[in-house]
C-alpha cells in the first residue's frame, strides 16, 4: 500500500489521490464523490505518505498503522461513525489496533481522523495489506 500519492488538503473535506502534476500545483480527485479540482503551491497539502502516529517507543507510518487496522477489523469498516464516536469508543479500538501509541500525544481529534481515513481508504479501495502481513495472514 502506498499512500504517497493520497493527500489531505486544508480547507477541503476527505481524501483525495492527485491525478496529475502540474506548473503550479497539481489535479486532484476527491476520493468520496469523485469530483476533480485543482490545487495549487500555496495550498497547505499533506501526504498521508509523511504522516506518522506517535507511539511509546517513537512513530510508526500511517500505513503500517492502517494495514493494523484493516487487519484488525478483516478488512471491515469501523462500527461506529468516527466523527460521531466518543472517545472511548475510538481509544478502545486504537488499543486494541496499536496498544503502544502515546496516551499523551495522541488526542481524539487524532483518533477521529485516522478511523475516517481509515474508511476512505478502505471503501475506495486504496487498502491493501503489504507482502509481509500477506504471508502472517497465510500462516
Amino acid at each position: 500500500m502506498d499512500l504517497t500519492n493520497i493527500l489531505v488538503v486544508a480547507g477541503k473535506p476527505d481524501l483525495n489521490e492527485m491525478v496529475s502534476q502540474t506548473k503550479g500545483g497539481a489535479v486532484v480527485k476527491n476520493l468520496v464523490t469523485g469530483q476533480k479540482f485543482p490545487v495549487f503551491k500555496n495550498d497547505r497539502i499533506s501526504s498521508l505518505g509523511e504522516i506518522r502516529l506517535f507511539t511509546d517507543s517513537g512513530e510508526r507510518p500511517l500505513e503500517e498503522v492502517m494495514q493494523a487496522i484493516y487487519k484488525h477489523l478483516e478488512g471491515k469498516p469501523t462500527a461506529f461513525e468516527p466523527k460521531k464516536a466518543e472517545g472511548k469508543e475510538l481509544f478502545g479500538l486504537l488499543e486494541q489496533v496499536l496498544p503502544d501509541y502515546d496516551r499523551e500525544r495522541v488526542h481524539a481529534s487524532d483518533a477521529k481522523k485516522l478511523f475516517s481515513w481509515y474508511n476512505v481508504l478502505l471503501t475506495a479501495g486504496k487498502i491493501t495489506l503489504d507482502e509481509e502481513a500477506q504471508e502472517e495472514t497465510k500462516e
